[in-house]
């Protein structure tokens, strides 16, 4: 198995060595030998990190899905001036893969996180963007790969649940969110975004719910997953649904020279499979190729400034 394919496998999005544990097979990267051994002792990778939290951030332990049966911490970043404004109501960015958004912390890699925190309150602040709440969904770990895959991929025999993940955020999170926060409920106003298969399942839970989700942040995706399943899935769009989507890659995503260059392919043909359907560069569709980036959290926290630019511009 290529590390290429590997760096979608674990759960924040490296090129990695796969491992067997609690009999299943899970991506894991491991860049020292500590994490290794940290992560055979105590089941997470994640050594004692100082807390990276800016602004207001609320947390919810445990939400349960009956849809998927299990549990995960939530995480929501409430722009600057929430509280003093009760008569105002925000736009919502749902990111995948929450444990890695906010805080070096609790990230996959310690101290590696996309710092959608630190650059949502610069970007509100220089009037930028329009302020937003952004709703970080922590991934489960063992379930993530089946979780974030549309349909299972024969190769690897695991995935296919993207389904039902997508009732869990159609029919129970977003639900939560919009009784708990002053939230615009509309797709023009709702956002879904993640990297790696969080970039896979972010452009797949978009076009199943366009009445759902109008903006998409589409970055690193694994388009390889289940022979380009996703791009078959797009080309049999009767309709494009009227949806803001951000597609980027990195020119470094893989182990290898070409590897990277086959994960360039996949991107480029993700776009040129979206034009196809009606999406115009420029105007409803953005796509970037990050000259030198790797398939990484501090490469995604780089380019986050310039998604949430194109996807939540302030309002005028």
């Amino acid at each position: 198995m290529s590390t290429r394919h590997l760096s979608a496998l674990r759960p924040g999005g490296y090129a990695v060595p796969l491992m067997k544990f609690a009999g299943r097979i899970i991506g894991r990267c491991f860049t020292h030998l500590s994490l290794i051994v940290a992560f055979l002792i105590t089941g997470t990778a994640v050594a004692q990190q100082p807390h990276t939290l800016s602004g207001d951030i609320r947390f919810h332990k445990g939400f349960h899905s009956n849809i998927l049966n299990n549990d995960r911490d939530i995480v929501v970043y409430l722009p600057p001036g929430y509280e003093g404004h009760k008569e105002k109501r925000y736009s919502v960015l749902y990111l995948h893969d929450g444990q890695n958004l906010f805080d070096g912390a609790t990230s996959f890699i310690p101290g590696q996180e996309w710092r959608v925190d630190e650059t949502a309150q610069s970007l509100i602040a220089a009037g930028k963007i329009e302020p937003l709440i952004i709703v970080g969904i922590y991934n489960t770990g063992k379930d993530r790969i089946d979780e974030y895959t549309p349909a299972a991929d024969p190769k690897y025999k695991m995935g296919g649940k993207a389904d039902l993940y997508g009732r869990l955020l159609v029919e129970e999170l977003k639900p939560f969110i919009d009784t708990k926060y002053r939230t615009l409920k509309d797709a023009r106003h709702t956002g879904l975004g993640g990297s790696s298969l969080g970039g896979l399942v972010s452009l797949y839970l978009g076009l199943k719910y366009p009445d759902v989700f109008g903006r998409l942040a589409i970055v690193s995706p694994s388009v390889w997953w289940a022979n380009n399943y996703i791009v078959k899935y797009i080309e049999a769009e009767k309709k494009r649904p009227p949806i803001r989507i951000w597609l980027d890659i990195g020119t470094k995503e893989g182990g290898n020279a070409a590897e990277a260059q086959k994960t360039l392919e996949g991107a480029r043909l993700l776009k040129a499979t979206l034009v196809s359907k009606g999406w115009q560069l420029e105007k409803d569709l953005k796509y970037s190729e990050a000259e030198g980036a790797e398939h990484n959290e501090r490469a995604w926290a780089a380019r986050f400034e310039s998604i949430l630019e194109f996807l939540f511009p302030r309002r005028t």
